[in-house]
């Protein structure tokens, strides 16, 4: 007895070595996993931050799938990756799982480079079918025989590829599974247990061979009789799945439907993947979860918790900054004030109500607020619709993610010079997310669109005027701003619109001149701050426009220097820089030399905003070295150089006595 109450109290998750050691596990064993698994997802998401909710509402199913399925034989393609952090500890990764998120640490996404068992690396929503259908179709071509599985969820089917995907993979016909996690649908007991006791019959391999028996026979019966008791039994078995589950839709594609089941019932989720195993056709598996199961606060607040910072786990309290208020916030609170004054002025975004800011907006404006779900590239075109007819449309889309409108933005709103407004949240790093989540491509993709106006605020009290300034304007135009608390500025009772294409010089300096735009405008004044200490005369410009370009200002202060430094939180090539080049060579300004900032031609890692920007350089320690790099050589200066201490604390600007 003592013997069986130890084996019972013995951590099951600690004799996880492989995934393969979960098949030898019982169900008593699965659902005590399950509980450590929550545990352990809870902790380190309390430390760490990151996708809460959507991870304890996947432990179950990733659980029954990795009982039954063997990856990486078979391969398991997360749709987006806010699911996948059970995947991740019973993958190889348990030991490294406290370092989530963190620099050098494991992702907070699916990476093929972090783990064999990762089939693709995943952030943006909406590609799991179609990857699953490629990696189906090459399984054909090489003649294996491995299952394919996409776990489909958190909304991405509001993602208009989603349907592409699925268009083509029914016709298709190839062995392939999708399993949809729907943390949404509200199904009762009752419903829900009879949905999971049909599905268990309706997948059994005994129940399917007796049907597809029963129709053989129905249909060679000679004579209409035959043919119409085929078609009425068939009548019949659609009308009930339609009525009883929304799996018509996918039936029609080319998929065989199964569920909706219980995503939380251990034993019917590995009953059904055994079954549906065996099938050799495409098939989808709609399992109805409950999104932050196991921790009642992400329960009751699943958007609260959906991507969250870190937070006290006996309370749900979530740690608060009391630092100046977001970017982010001061957007959401001025759109507020726009639209008081303005009937015409609507707001869109794409899934991200309270990620953008826009929670108070969408309260007292609820008629012309629209949430368009996962599906960016409809929001744009959306918002040219409404502009074509004299509204003021506003899309609140992060940077990363407005990539999937480029197509639109050129053909449906710059081409017809519509007046929206893009308001790219998150651009430059964003931190943890790493990747596929870095708004760093924004400025090179989009200031070469004709039409478009371009603008980078320095401060949040200039986001608010930049967004006044918008919205008085007749074409399209593009607002980017930081992922990042502002600087404290003070914000005006009401924002006022700037002189379109008018650059600002902030600090005057004899030396050299750096052109900072947008979020680098800070560091790039402290910087000439510290160096003034050392007698190193540093002049510093704010852009604020990335198109058009204040050409007058910029040329003249260029010349007065003939030393230049370009400053952006941006891809170097085609970015900001880049305009600044193309300015000067149009100008013929060529004694004047540049050196550029920003980030290289390379992906940028995930670890705190602070840790990369020291590491790309884009600090005020940062620009003090490329300045003194740059003034390197000249005789006038170098004194002056030697003087400073490299890498001395801003707030000691400790110097060494020159020699």
């Amino acid at each position: 007895m003592e013997e069986t109450t130890t084996q019972q109290n013995e951590s099951v998750l600690k004799r996880i070595q492989s995934p393969e050691d979960i098949k030898e596990l019982s169900l008593d064993e699965l659902q005590a996993l399950a509980g450590e698994v929550r545990g352990v997802i809870i902790d380190t998401v309390s430390k760490r931050g990151g996708h809460l909710a959507s991870s304890l509402g996947m432990v179950e199913v990733t659980l029954a799938l990795l009982k039954v399925f063997s990856p990486p034989q078979d391969r398991i393609v997360f749709d987006v990756g806010h699911q996948a952090y059970t995947y991740k500890i019973l993958t190889d990764r348990k030991d490294a799982f406290h370092t989530l998120r963190t620099k050098g640490g494991i992702s907070g996404f699916p990476k093929r480079r972090e783990s064999p068992y990762d089939s693709f690396d995943v952030g943006h929503a909406g590609n799991a079918i179609s990857v699953a259908a490629g990696l189906a179709q090459a399984r054909c071509f090489d003649g294996d025989d491995h299952k394919v599985i996409a776990v489909v969820g958190d909304g991405s089917l509001t993602c208009g590829v989603c349907y592409e995907g699925l268009n083509q993979a029914g016709v298709a016909k190839k062995d392939l599974i999708i399993v949809l996690n729907d943390n949404e649908m509200s199904i009762s007991p009752n419903v829900g247990a009879m949905a999971a006791y049909l599905n268990r019959i309706m997948t059994g391999q005994i129940v399917r061979r007796f049907r597809d028996e029963i129709k053989t026979i129905l249909k060679n019966i000679p004579g209409v009789m035959g043919r119409s008791m085929y078609v009425l039994a068939k009548q019949f078995e659609d009308a009930l799945k339609g009525f009883i589950t929304p799996g018509r839709l996918f039936e029609e594609l080319g998929f065989t439907y199964v569920g909706p089941i219980d995503g939380h019932r251990l034993k019917h989720l590995i009953d059904t993947f055994n079954n549906v195993k065996r099938f050799r056709r495409p098939v989808l598996i709609h399992t109805v979860t409950c999104k932050g199961k196991g921790y009642c606060f992400a329960e009751q607040q699943p958007s609260r918790f959906h991507g969250v910072g870190p937070f006290d786990v006996s309370t749900g309290r979530i740690e608060k900054d009391e630092s100046p208020p977001s970017y982010t916030t001061v957007f959401g609170k001025t759109m507020v004030k726009l639209a008081q004054n303005d009937p015409q002025v609507v707001a869109i975004t794409a899934a991200m109500e309270y990620g953008t800011g826009l929670a108070e907006f969408a309260r007292l404006y609820p008629t012309r607020f629209f949430d368009v779900g996962i599906a960016e590239q409809h929001g744009v075109i959306f918002a040219a619709g409404l502009a074509a007819e004299g509204y003021r449309p506003v899309v609140a889309i992060y940077s990363t993610f407005m990539q999937r409108g480029y197509d639109h933005l050129i053909h449906d709103v710059c081409m017809q010079q519509f007046p929206v407004v893009l308001a790219m949240d998150r651009a430059g790093v964003v931190g943890e997310d790493g990747p596929t989540h870095h708004g760093v491509f924004d400025i090179a993709f989009a200031r070469n669109i004709p039409n478009l106006t371009f603008m980078a605020p320095s401060d949040e009290d200039e986001l608010a005027d930049m967004l006044a300034t918008a919205l008085t304007l007749d074409g399209p135009v593009a607002i980017r701003y930081p992922r990042a608390r502002g600087l404290g500025v003070p914000l005006k009772k009401e924002p006022v619109p700037i002189p379109v294409g008018q650059a600002r010089m902030l600090v005057e300096g004899r030396d050299l001149l750096v052109i900072a735009l947008g979020s680098m405008v800070a560091p790039a004044v402290e910087a000439a701050r510290r160096l003034a200490e050392q007698g190193i005369s540093v002049g510093v410009l704010d852009a604020r426009f990335v198109k058009p370009l204040d050409r007058e200002l910029i040329v003249k202060k260029a010349l007065a220097t003939c030393k230049v430094i370009t400053v952006e939180e941006g891809i170097l090539a085609g970015g900001f820089g880049s305009c600044i080049l193309e300015l000067f060579s149009e100008e013929g300004l060529e004694g004047v030399k540049v050196s550029r900032m920003g980030v290289p031609d390379s992906f940028v890692e995930h670890g705190t905003r602070a840790e990369l920007l020291s590491d790309l350089g884009l600090t005020a320690d940062g620009i003090i070295d490329r300045v003194l790099a740059m003034l390197d050589g000249d005789a006038a200066t170098k004194p002056r150089r030697l003087a400073f201490v490299r890498g001395a604390r801003a707030d000691t600007g400790a110097v060494v006595p020159s020699s």
